[in-house]
C-alpha cells in the first residue's frame, strides 16, 4: 500500500473539518457580532454585474412579451375607443336633430297662433318621383278630415293644395308647381297678380300678366288674395325679388320667391277654413284670371291706367 496516499487522504479530511470549523465560527460570529456585514457589502459590489447579466435573458423575455401585449391591448382599447366615439357622435346627431325639429315645432306653433281657423299638424313623407311635377305626400288623409282643396302652411307661409286625398295620406301640388295658379296681391298697396311656379327656377314664382303701370318693387310681400275661393285671404306666399319692365313688351317680368321653405320643410299644417265649402280645388287658370279681372279693385286699377295713357 502506498503510504503517500494515505498521508494525503488525512490531510484531506484534517483540511475539510478545519475549514467546516472555521464556517462555523464565522458563521456564528457574523450573527452574533456582525463582524462580515462590511465585507458583504463591498462584495455587494463585485456581484452586482453578474447578477445583472444572469438576468437579462429574463428581462429580454419580459420585454418582448410586454410588446407584443401592450400592442394587442392598445389595438383593442384604440378600437374600443372609436366604436364609443361614433356611438357618442350619433347620440350628438341626434340631439342636434331634436333641438332642430323642436325648433321648427316651435315655429310652427307660434304660427298657428296668428290664424283664425283650425290647423292640423302633418309631415311630409315623400316627394313626387317626377321631376317635373312638384309635388309632396303628406301623411294625413281622408281618415282625418282632410279634403281636396285644402290649403298646405309651413312655419313661413303657403305650401300648396290638397289634390288627391287617399284614405291614409294625401298628395300636395305646391305652389312652385307650373300647373299651380296662386292669386295674389301686394300686400303693400292691394296690387292684384297671379303667381305660377317659374319653368326656369323651381324654387321661384312669375307674376304673370303684370302691367308697366302696376306698383310692383322688389321686397314687396305678397299675400293670397282669395280670389277665385283657391285659398283663404291673406296668407302669406311670397316676396317679390325682381322687377323688369321693357318698353317694347307689354307686360313686366316679376320674379318672386315663396317664404315657406319648400326644399326642407318637413313639418306643415293643414288649414280648416271656416268655411270648407267655400274652398274649391285648383281650377283652370283661365277662370282664375277672370275672377280677378272682374274684381273693382282692379278695374279701379285699369281706369287708373287708361287715364295715364
Amino acid at each position: 500500500m502506498d503510504k503517500t496516499l494515505f498521508i494525503k487522504g488525512v490531510a484531506l479530511e484534517y483540511r475539510a473539518l478545519t475549514f467546516l470549523l472555521l464556517s462555523v465560527c464565522l458563521m456564528m460570529a457574523d450573527n452574533r457580532f456582525g463582524y462580515l456585514d462590511v465585507m458583504r457589502y463591498g462584495l455587494g459590489y463585485l456581484t452586482t454585474p453578474v447578477y445583472w447579466v444572469a438576468d437579462i435573458p429574463t428581462r429580454v423575455s419580459f420585454w418582448i412579451d410586454d410588446v407584443f401585449v401592450s400592442r394587442t391591448d392598445l389595438l383593442e382599447q384604440n378600437q374600443r375607443l372609436r366604436e364609443e366615439v361614433l356611438v357618442a357622435q350619433r347620440e350628438l346627431q341626434l340631439l342636434e336633430s331634436l333641438a332642430s325639429e323642436n325648433s321648427r315645432l316651435l315655429e310652427l306653433s307660434n304660427a298657428t297662433g296668428g290664424l283664425e281657423t283650425d290647423v292640423m299638424p302633418a309631415e311630409i313623407i315623400n316627394v313626387a318621383p317626377d321631376p317635373f311635377s312638384r309635388r309632396v305626400l303628406i301623411n294625413r288623409g281622408a281618415n282625418a278630415g282632410v279634403f281636396q282643396g285644402q290649403p298646405l302652411l309651413d312655419a313661413n307661409g303657403l305650401m300648396g293644395q290638397v289634390v288627391e286625398v287617399l284614405p291614409f295620406t294625401a298628395w300636395v301640388m305646391l305652389i312652385t308647381d307650373t300647373n299651380h295658379v296662386t292669386p295674389v296681391e301686394v300686400n303693400r298697396n292691394g296690387e292684384r297678380a297671379l303667381a305660377r311656379g317659374s319653368r326656369s327656377n323651381t324654387a321661384e314664382l312669375e307674376l304673370e300678366f303684370v302691367t308697366q303701370t302696376q306698383d310692383m318693387k322688389a321686397g314687396d310681400r305678397l299675400v293670397s288674395s282669395g280670389m277665385g275661393q283657391v285659398y283663404p285671404k291673406n296668407y302669406p306666399v311670397a316676396e317679390i325679388i325682381s322687377v323688369y319692365t321693357d318698353p317694347g313688351l307689354d307686360f313686366a317680368t316679376v320674379r318672386a320667391r315663396p317664404l315657406a321653405q319648400m326644399a326642407s320643410t318637413r313639418h306643415v299644417m293643414l288649414v280648416f277654413p271656416q268655411d270648407q265649402q267655400s274652398i274649391v280645388p285648383i281650377e283652370p287658370e283661365g277662370e282664375i284670371r277672370s275672377s280677378i279681372e272682374e274684381s273693382p279693385m282692379n278695374q279701379s286699377t285699369e281706369l287708373q291706367s287708361q287715364q295715364t295713357n
